[in-house]
């Protein structure tokens, strides 16, 4: 088992979740064959109902454990609080300095950009956007580190769009080809993005040389190697590697992991065994375009040729693999959107595939970065995370007409924390050919936390291309969407996929329940369901090694957030 000086013995006694875990003496051993336990929960003093026993598996190897990830370090700072910065400390500017109209009379969008600027320019600050409604005929861009755009709060600052990004940038075709927009998974009408690499995305989209769209470039080969890393397991936080003289506490590098020709590494993503061996992968061309994983983290401290990392590794590092850590794009960090509403103007949602980008709030090679009590309304697709890692999405909402993705994670993108969110049911009936999926996740991103959430429409979309170590807990969901995902994208999941405490309102099995479909997967405390509507089977042969734990009762689970308590675990 991995140690991390974070798992001390004072963290753990921190919570009265954790003290209970430590105390237990009953644990169920950490192997891999598959179990299943149907309806039965642990019972505590009084019959009151006790710790689930997978969690107290959990507890006694959190760092590798075979079916659920530690993810109680995702987002923002590893999971800390978000900042709270008052008014009056460093450079503030107020948008209706710079000329914003409050009441809609004009387009804003040009005084909102130029306050960021500003701000950008004197290494960061706070751009204020008083109450009102501010009509925008642009992208809102931030695209310097440690500026944050706050509004009066959700609901009383507005921000009116009124174009498109087809509009504003121009056609965006897919790389995979065919006829497809790819504004139905990319961009925002709020980008989060640091400027070079906007410029970079953006010239190349208007060349229609349609580019990559994570940390290495449009052709993922921007980047050069820091250091060569020697074999570690899943779970450790300090690597050797063979010289660390370009490594310095504080930088943010990539974890560099190749495939080979036998494709062990996908394997590994999958759980290792025989299904993985036995699946075809060579002919999977979207997933395999995914590799290498490209995993960003900061270096907390060098010691010697001892590296230590913010974050457990993802993965086993293996030789065969050419472990690296490298260079990435120049990030955004430090900077957030705070307390607004983006309100597109209401138009018909297009065809699936074929959306025009009325989006709205997209978070692309960020890292550290947040937005809190932000609602989206009438939109093609709410908040995104693409080639974005360490985020915190907090008191979100996507409202309205109805979206294609109210919430989409894709491009390699990990560690991030989607918490006390809401996807409300549309307004109007949804138009023929169109879709709806949910809570996205795709393209090998892994360790991604959905926490705390309602979703009065929509559904777990794990949109293939093999996404791995991701959990939803503690989320009420009406399961009316359907998933997506191309036959080329591979596997709907890889392995240590959780579902933790998920109540379904209306009783559809699909995505929910996936002991028969998520190879080395946990679904503790989902709601009784059925299969109906879309349904999936799995992509692997074979024992799926899985686990179902307090089956048909998600009221019973202890601890009822998993995302909550490893948090207070890794304090």
């Amino acid at each position: 088992m991995a140690t991390d000086g974070n798992l001390s013995r004072r963290g753990l006694l921190g919570s009265a979740v954790a003290v209970a875990a430590v105390a237990a003496t009953g644990t169920l051993g950490g192997g891999t064959a598959s179990a299943t336990s149907r309806g039965t929960a642990a019972t505590g003093a009084g019959g009151r109902p006790g710790l689930t026993p997978l969690w107290r598996e959990f507890t006694a190897r959190p760092y590798a454990h075979p079916q659920i990830p530690f993810i109680g370090r995702a987002g923002y700072r590893a999971g800390s609080d978000l900042p709270r910065r008052r008014a009056g400390h460093g450079f503030t500017a107020d948008v209706l300095h710079y000329g914003a109209a409050p009441d809609g009379s004009a387009d804003a969008a040009p005084a909102i950009n130029r306050a960021i600027a500003a701000t950008g320019k004197r290494g960061g600050g706070t751009v204020l956007i008083p109450e009102g409604t501010y009509r925008i005929d642009d992208i809102i861009r931030i695209g310097h580190s440690d500026v944050v755009v706050r509004g009066a709060g959700s609901g009383r600052t507005t921000l009116y769009a009124t174009k498109n990004l087809t509009e504003l940038i121009g056609v965006y075709g897919s790389r995979y080809g065919g006829d497809k927009s790819s504004w139905s998974w990319a961009g925002g009408l709020i980008w989060l993005c640091p400027e070079a690499r906007w410029t970079s995305l953006t010239d190349a989209i208007k060349a229609k040389d349609w580019p990559f769209e994570g940390w290495s470039g449009n052709r993922r080969d921007e980047w050069r190697t820091l250091a060569a890393v020697a074999p570690a397991r899943l779970g450790d936080r300090t690597v050797t590697v063979d010289d660390a003289r370009k490594l310095k506490p504080g930088a943010l590098v990539l974890l560099r992991l190749a495939d080979d020709p036998g494709h062990t590494l996908l394997e590994h993503m999958a759980g290792g065994g025989a299904g993985p061996r036995a699946y075809s992968w060579d002919d999977k061309t979207k997933l395999t375009s995914y590799v290498p994983y490209e995993w960003p983290v900061r270096v907390t401290a060098v010691h010697g040729r001892r590296v230590t990392l913010e974050r457990p590794l993802p993965l086993d590092v293996r030789p065969e693999w050419d472990p690296r850590l490298t260079t990435l794009a120049t990030p955004l960090t430090g900077s957030g959107v705070e307390g607004l509403t983006l309100e597109a103007v209401e138009t018909p949602q297009s065809p699936h595939l074929l959306d025009k980008g009325y989006n709205g709030v997209a978070f692309q090679c960020a890292y550290d970065c947040w937005a809190d009590d932000i609602t989206v309304r009438h939109v093609d697709n709410g908040f995104g995370l693409i080639g974005a890692s360490a985020c915190t999405l907090r008191r979100t909402k996507v409202a309205g007409r109805g979206s294609h993705h109210p919430y989409y994670c894709r491009e390699g993108s990990h560690d991030n924390l989607v918490e006390d969110f809401t996807i409300e049911q549309r307004t109007v009936p949804a138009p023929a050919g169109t879709q709806l999926h949910g809570i996205n996740v795709e393209g090998l991103s892994s360790y991604n936390v959905w926490s705390h959430g309602v979703m009065e429409m929509g559904t777990f979309d794990s949109h293939r291309g093999m996404p791995f170590a991701d959990v939803r807990t503690d989320i009420t969901v009406n399961n009316n969407g359907r998933h997506g995902g191309d036959a080329s994208a591979g596997p709907l999941f890889g392995a240590r996929f959780t579902h933790w405490n998920i109540r379904v309102t209306n009783g559809r099995a699909g995505l929910m329940r996936i002991d028969g479909l998520a190879p080395y997967s946990a679904t503790v405390g989902v709601s009784e369901v059925t299969e109906f509507g879309q349904i999936d089977v799995p992509d692997f042969t074979g024992e799926l090694h899985t686990r179902l734990e307090a089956y048909g009762t998600p009221e019973a689970v202890r601890p009822q957030n998993l995302y909550e308590a490893q948090r207070a675990l890794a304090r």
